[in-house]
């Protein structure tokens, strides 16, 4: 979460002219209610099923750029649909990186970081990291983001992405 899946592949798919899907967006869509208000009444077992069901939606396209949740790739055989699917990316980036990321509104749409103090949150980050890596150091293009801008990562994914496009 923070990261910047979604406001760099909105990025990169205006660059290189592919569909942006966004697996958050698409649940909201179809549920008819916000991540948050999911999770909080129909529990967390509900929601990565209606992620699951929206990454596998994302088939129907041959080429998009694909912003998931942080946890889709860590629930169920989601990590090897999309190895076996496309070209997958880990922005990696530390717990202060995402703090400093988040906006109050960021803060307060994630049910798991409402009313907790800077330190409590980063916490939270380091124990989800922690958790997820195994995961996440999976993908196909692991971006340090800390030695590298936005501005560079935009760059470098839409040429590499663009190229495989043509």
């Amino acid at each position: 979460m923070g990261t910047g899946k979604s406001t760099l592949g909105r990025k990169i798919a205006k660059r290189t002219e592919l569909p942006f899907l966004d697996t958050d967006k698409m649940v909201e869509e179809a549920e008819e209610a916000v991540v948050a208000d999911i999770i909080t009444y129909a529990g967390e077992e509900y929601f990565r099923r209606a992620e699951s069901r929206a990454l596998e939606q994302t088939a129907e396209y041959e080429s998009a750029i694909i912003s998931t949740g942080g946890g889709l790739p860590v629930w169920g055989d989601n990590q090897a649909w999309i190895a076996e699917h496309g070209v997958s990316v880990y922005l990696k980036r530390t717990p202060e990186q995402i703090l400093s990321r988040l906006s109050p509104h960021g803060r307060y749409k994630r049910p798991k970081l409402r009313g907790l103090s800077d330190e409590e949150v980063l916490q939270v980050m380091r124990e989800g990291i922690a958790e997820r890596e195994p995961i996440y150091s999976k993908a196909d293009i692991v971006i340090e983001c800390d030695k590298v801008s936005d501005d560079e990562i935009v760059d470098k994914l839409s040429a590499m992405f663009d190229n495989n496009n043509k």
